[in-house]
């Protein structure tokens, strides 16, 4: 088994930022984090960057009684992408898929809800937007985020992650403008191994952490 890279989230994501650091202090780039994980580790990027942080709320699809697998994930706008290889490998069903993206939607609402209140989801049309998760195991939630980020046309899509398996990287690359990964390991067998406290985000510290967002100066945020 390997042994750890990252302490946790936190130094993981201000090891990601010194690797983004092209990106800061732009006008038009804006960071978003991936709940709940991804979040601490895109606070410290938009930190670093003094870049507006926002939350991507992606749902993963998992599979009946291995939840933690995923068979595919769905994004809001409608937004759903089916991991295959695991469908038909495991013999699942469309009506267990629809059952499990009805159930995912629901907890979608409540999410974006409960980390945005009444405000709407970010405009990102002609932004730089880097999505941040703190790892890539299948890549189907990030795939989701991308098709549901180009219906409002951003001007790029870059995916940041510490970690992620090499079949991801290999699938999601082609579909960004750039995916930033500190390690793409060849053994990977999850995210959590690469950390040592990989304990579970709350709702409660994701909005907390949005709320203690950092706010670029006027000058920046105007393009000067």
């Amino acid at each position: 088994m390997s042994e750890p890279v990252f302490r946790d989230r936190v130094q993981a994501g201000q090891r990601l930022a010194d690797a983004l650091e092209r990106y800061a202090d732009r006008a038009d780039v804006i960071v978003l984090g991936l709940p709940r994980g991804g979040v601490p580790v895109a606070w410290e990027v938009a930190r670093k960057l003094q870049a507006p942080l926002d939350v991507m709320v992606v749902r993963k699809l998992g599979v009946p009684n291995h939840e933690e697998l995923a068979m595919g994930a769905i994004a809001s706008g409608g937004v759903k992408v089916i991991h295959e290889s695991v469908v038909q490998a495991l013999g699942i069903s469309r009506a267990d898929l629809e059952k499990a993206a009805d159930k995912e939607a629901g907890e979608l609402r409540r999410r974006e809800q409960a980390y945005r209140g009444s405000t709407g989801a970010p405009d990102v049309r002609d932004k730089t937007v880097i999505l941040v998760d703190d790892g890539v195991a299948t890549g189907s939630t990030l795939r989701a985020a991308v098709q549901a980020l180009r219906q409002h046309h951003p001007k790029q899509i870059i995916i940041a992650a510490p970690t992620a398996s090499f079949e991801a990287f290999s699938t999601l690359r082609p579909l960004v403008d750039d995916f930033i990964a500190l390690m793409v390991p060849a053994d990977f067998h999850a995210v959590g191994q690469w950390y040592e406290d990989f304990s579970q985000t709350t709702d409660e510290e994701v909005k907390q952490l949005l709320a203690m967002a950092p706010v670029p100066e006027p000058a920046m945020r105007a393009g000067a």
